[in-house]
């Protein structure tokens, strides 16, 4: 190797120390600094810096990728004029994800359509964005899944996943009836969840209503306890987010 050219064995030295961007931009980059009159330094540290910013957007990517969200939304595209009760600055300052980093939890209540999800996604995007493990569920697939994987003895290794992401979304809790196996089932793992990992859920039901969920009102009971000792509330009652932005788009083709 040492006695070919030095451009072949550079790019041999990036290949074996993973640095593409490095690879790919380095000549070009050299070509620009020439022309510009910097020196060495310059052009090494522009080329590292170019190499880390590659890198967090491809483990951004990753880790979007990992969470399984159903789409990819930001809360810049979330209009909150049309959710009036949504505490605006509260979700903002969620956005920070220092709640995250405090072992808290996080719980949206409101009717179905009232954009709890897209909040939801928008939370779980900023934490990607922090570096931070996320999961995206349904409370009916994260119960089914568990079964399933109680019924194939790998239940113990799907607990230790779920409870291993430093955010974990579950989505839709309460728009379907739990039985008493999935309700305790989904109680162990907000237990073990607890005060190791955040957990944000959404629900269509105030909590007054969750026994109709769960079953059981012991069974709720111990779950909000857990759920609420370290909590932000985001009450989201109103319009439907959706219908609104149905009619609105309408009424723009056809005015």
């Amino acid at each position: 190797m040492s006695g070919q050219a030095p451009e072949i064995l550079l790019a041999h030295h990036l290949k074996s120390l993973k640095l593409p961007t490095c690879l790919r931009e380095h000549q070009k980059l050299a070509r620009q600094c020439a022309a510009e009159g910097l020196d060495h330094i310059r052009f090494l540290a522009r080329l590292i810096e170019m190499e880390m910013i590659d890198r967090e957007r491809r483990m951004v990517e990753r880790r979007i990728k990992t969470a399984r969200f159903p789409a990819v939304k930001s809360l810049d595209s979330f209009d909150f004029t049309a959710i009036p009760r949504l505490n605006k600055m509260q979700v903002l300052e969620m956005a920070r994800c220092e709640w995250i980093e405090r072992r808290e939890n996080a719980i949206a209540l409101g009717p179905s359509g009232t954009g709890k999800t897209h909040v939801a996604l928008g939370l779980g995007l900023a934490a990607c964005q922090k570096g931070l493990s996320v999961g995206f569920t349904t409370a009916a697939a994260l119960v089914s899944e568990m079964m399933e994987a109680r019924d194939e003895r790998r239940l113990l290794r799907f607990q230790k996943q779920m409870a291993g992401y430093k955010l974990l979304i579950i989505d839709e809790l309460g728009f379907v009836p739990l039985s008493k196996t999935g309700a305790e089932l989904l109680f162990e793992l907000i237990s073990q969840r607890y005060e190791r990992g955040s957990t944000f859920i959404t629900s269509n039901l105030p909590f007054d209503e969750w026994t109709e969920t769960f079953g059981s009102e012991r069974l709720t009971g111990a779950l909000l306890d857990r759920l609420t000792h370290h909590v932000s509330i985001l009450e989201m009652n109103g319009e439907s987010y959706r219908l609104a932005h149905s009619r609105a788009r309408k009424s723009k083709t056809n005015p």
